[in-house]
């Protein structure tokens, strides 16, 4: 695959750069293996439809064909857009705090996995799959007190593995 650079010029970055390394969905670390690609998890509703609203160049258009955005010119989001209909999400500030966010990818875990999705390899990429990996504690929680199949049981914790690439609705 040939190289290809992207300039990203939205709301919360200007004339950020970078490389598509790898080709898309390809390539991912051996033990990075989400069940949903970030075109899947649009389409679900996940994060309220709060992310991605203004940076939709950067991405394939394919991707926001039936994603569920929350209106622009409206502040917030919307928790009926969510697959679960429930908020799971902290604010954009508690990541902050937390040291969550990585300077390249100020919109979150989200924002890092569709850049990496496309093909961009990035020093944030083994604390982020690390950081993926530490949510199936939230399976096993579901795993252990859930009926298979009850996607009733302990939504937000589903709802929550959605924002992560889990297929909580398989579980």
């Amino acid at each position: 695959m040939k190289s290809k650079k992207i300039i990203v010029n939205d709301k919360m970055q200007k004339d950020y750069r970078y490389i598509l390394s790898e080709p898309i969905g390809k390539n991912f670390q051996i033990d990075f293996k989400p069940e949903l690609t970030p075109k899947e998890m649009l389409a679900l509703g996940v994060f309220g439809g709060r992310y991605m609203r203004d940076c939709q160049k950067e991405f394939p258009a394919s991707w926001f064909q039936k994603a569920k955005l929350h209106p622009r010119g409206v502040s917030g989001h919307s928790k009926k857009l969510n697959y679960f209909q429930v908020d799971a999400s902290q604010t954009l500030s508690i990541w902050k705090k937390k040291g969550w966010i990585h300077p390249d990818d100020p919109r979150g875990w989200f924002q890092w996995y569709c850049r990496y999705y496309r093909g961009r390899r990035h020093e944030d990429d083994l604390r982020q799959i690390k950081r993926w990996k530490n949510m199936k504690r939230h399976i096993a929680q579901i795993k252990n007190n859930c009926w298979q199949g009850d996607l009733n049981c302990r939504t937000r914790q589903r709802q929550a593995l959605l924002h992560w690439a889990y297929d909580s609705r398989k579980m």
